[in-house]
């Protein structure tokens, strides 16, 4: 989301302002000043303290990521990480977008993750889900292991889910599940292909997500609003431009922890020291180019009513704490539907499906579970009903 892209860029000048002031005080320490002796001899004086802070902004230049996990997250008692299938599922690297699938048996749930992460976000939901139902994991144009795609839009997002969809194995309808991005990927599929959701679709989890241009809907909404245009944008494009620079210092940033410090605006009072690190590996593993792209196909976003005509189950999930997407936005599109439901989680936020797995995981089970005991009841109900051709025969 936009909102901690540009955190994290402020964490990328506070970084390489502590860079900075290492090579300074490190240069001051070595030219010294020069002294004069009551011989005559030109003696050169180092301070050591120079010395020894001008290492200190050094050592947290290039180790800070190791420390302030400890100082701002809990510790964990269930780790996450940056997981591939490899033996654990099935991955079709040879495929665009690419697709790892999870567990053999159950409904199928497609999991599409939020901006400027990739499918190893869905860790806990992998572990948790996988016993009972079928995941598939995809990441987004440009991110992780999919190859970008030019322009970068929520259309071109939604058009490979279809695709994505089109192409499952069994012929039973899936459950789609989607985080921030995801779940205006979702939205903008049923704008543009409403005729799914009757047919290959059977309900929809929206998580932690918005509705419109994500500005509109964050904390200090107006004053973005405000900055989109003059200011926002057009440092979207200077990244763009810059990429390859950006990227390098975006490495820096990790490496000092200022990007951990960013990114702990997206989390609440759950959060541990394993999830800071994974969603910052990967907030610093993606292309800023396609992370700025993606900004700004968001800017020019709205998806307003997109559910109203659907008839489908819609579960909507949100943080009370929640400052990216805020509780109102879930709010709102729960109301936009008579057959959604609205869940708030205290004290999550932005990423809250993971600082609260348990508790997010085990809402999308119970909701599945519940959609496809539904139909199969209704199925048997319409099995065991006469037909006309059976009371023509009575």
């Amino acid at each position: 989301m936009p909102l901690l892209s540009i955190l994290r860029f402020f964490g990328i000048l506070i970084s390489l302002a502590v860079l900075g002031a290492s090579a300074y005080l490190l240069w001051l320490w070595w030219q010294g000043e020069s002294v004069v002796t009551t011989e005559g001899d030109l003696l050169r004086v180092r301070d050591g303290w120079l010395l020894a802070l001008g290492l200190g902004f050094l050592a947290w230049s290039l180790l800070g990521r190791f420390l302030i996990p400890l100082v701002l997250a809990k510790p964990d008692s269930r780790k996450t990480h940056s997981e591939r299938a490899d033996g654990k599922g099935r991955s079709k690297s040879g495929e665009r977008p690419y697709v790892e699938e999870h567990g053999e048996q159950g409904p199928a749930i497609v999991l599409t993750h939020g901006w400027s992460l990739d499918s190893t976000a869905w860790y806990y939901a992998k572990h948790d889900l996988s016993q009972d139902f079928k995941l598939i994991t995809w990441d987004l144009p440009g991110m992780g292991r999919s190859k970008s795609v030019n322009p970068i839009s929520l259309s071109g997002f939604a058009e490979e889910l279809r695709r994505l969809i089109g192409k499952r194995s069994s012929g039973e309808p899936v459950v789609l599940v989607g985080h921030s991005i995801g779940g205006m990927t979702i939205q903008t599929l049923a704008q543009e292909h409403p005729e799914l959701f009757t047919r290959e679709v059977a309900g929809i989890v929206l998580l932690n997500t918005t509705y419109t241009n994500p500005l509109k809907t964050i904390i200090f909404s107006r004053l973005m609003q405000a900055l989109q245009k003059p200011i926002l944008e057009p440092a979207m494009h200077l990244t763009k431009a810059l990429q390859p620079l950006i990227w390098v210092v975006a490495w820096q940033s990790y490496l000092s922890g200022w990007t951990h410090v960013a990114n702990r605006f997206g989390f609440g009072k759950y959060v541990t020291r394993s999830q800071l690190e994974h969603v910052s590996l990967l907030t610093t593993r993606n292309s800023p180019g396609n992370v700025a792209q993606g900004n700004l196909a968001m800017f020019n976003w709205d998806a307003t009513g997109a559910l109203a005509e659907l008839s489908i189950p819609i579960l909507v999930i949100g943080g009370t704490m929640d400052i990216v997407t805020k509780p109102e936005a879930s709010k709102a599109l729960a109301a936009s539907n008579p057959h959604a439901r609205l869940l708030l989680i205290e004290g999550v936020n932005h990423m809250g499906f993971m600082e609260r797995p348990e508790l997010y995981n085990a809402a999308i089970a119970e909701f599945v579970s519940e959609i496809f005991r539904r139909r199969d009841g209704l199925e048997r109900t319409m099995r065991s009903a006469p037909t006309s051709m059976d009371r023509l025969s009575e």
